[in-house]
């Protein structure tokens, strides 16, 4: 267990300025918002970060990553990826954040500070034009992925608390 305590780390990767590639990010900002986590999770929105996550993931038991995962599936479809599947998963891809990350993962494995347990949570995105925002189906992933990492929270024994806040919709 790293010495902050902290067990599983929930990271947001993606670029808020090209429309659907933000919905990493903005999973993580809005699960932070919604929920009170105990202080073994945290939730970091990674953006387009590279070698400075290394740090991050070291001795971390359970990492989870959300992005969005072009894989030719209707915009917003959320597929779920684990443990050594998850490097092959982003080798597919080809944003350069996503190499980025493939490039963490394997100094992780080589420098074995890899977590014990890795879950992707890719969004299939609609559009990736510069502008901010998600699209619609998009937002519908990212919502279905926020419900997914808290029950897969909840099932790791962490109590996770909904905040008393309305969503903006």
């Amino acid at each position: 267990m790293g010495e902050d305590g902290v067990k599983t780390l929930v990271l947001g990767i993606g670029n808020l300025l090209i429309g659907d590639e933000g919905v990493g990010c903005k999973a993580v900002e809005e699960l932070s918002r919604r929920y009170t986590l105990p202080a073994a999770v945290e939730c970091v929105d990674g953006g387009t970060a590279g070698f400075e996550l290394l740090s991050m993931i070291d001795s971390k038991e359970h990492l989870i990553l959300i992005d969005a995962l072009r894989n030719d599936r209707p915009p917003g479809t959320v597929v779920m990826v684990e443990d050594e599947h998850v490097p092959r998963a982003f080798l597919a891809r080809t944003t350069p954040h996503q190499l980025g990350i493939c490039d963490v993962l394997a100094a992780a494995q080589l420098c074995d500070a890899m977590p014990k347990r890795l879950t992707l949570y890719g969004i299939e995105p609609k559009q990736l034009d510069v502008g901010i925002g998600l699209s619609p189906e998009v937002e519908a992933g990212m919502e279905k992925t926020i419900g997914a990492v808290v029950e897969q929270l909840r099932h790791f024994g962490y109590e996770v608390k909904r905040n008393g806040i309305k969503s903006e919709h």
